[in-house]
């Protein structure tokens, strides 16, 4: 196999791999209602630590937590995945789980207006999740 069809063919499994991820977060946080969901797509950009950012809110510590369990539960039955770290889990104002390609982050919507992640890389696409009913 010559080396472009190579990497084509591994490009092609890595963004498949991802968007595994994205989406089965996006389950994850769903099954407990978070809401606001931006999945900002970094691939190809510069001084990145991941692939992509999946962002949500959840309205209380409480359910920040719950969705961070969810999501954590979702990946590891459906994937077979385990974060590598998980930061936050003191106080669930804002949680962070790294899945070394993907990192979900969890916030109430005040640390979320705060913080702003979805505006730090202009370049990248945002694509929103609706909300489910």
């Amino acid at each position: 196999m010559c080396n472009f069809a190579f990497n084509y063919l591994q490009n092609r499994n890595m963004k498949e791999k991802i968007q595994t991820l994205v989406d089965t977060a996006v389950k994850g946080i769903q099954e407990k209602k978070g809401h606001s969901i931006n999945v900002v797509d970094m691939e190809g950009m510069e001084g990145v630590i991941c692939q992509a950012f999946v962002i949500c809110e959840g309205n209380s510590p409480s359910q920040i937590s719950a969705i961070m369990d969810s999501v954590e539960e979702t990946m590891r039955k459906e994937l077979k995945e385990k974060p590598v770290r998980t930061a936050g889990t003191e106080n669930c104002i804002w949680v962070a789980m790294d899945y070394v390609d993907i990192i979900v982050h969890i916030f109430l919507p005040e640390a979320r207006d705060f913080y702003d992640l979805e505006t730090l890389w202009q370049d990248a696409p945002i694509t929103e999740i609706p909300d489910l009913d």
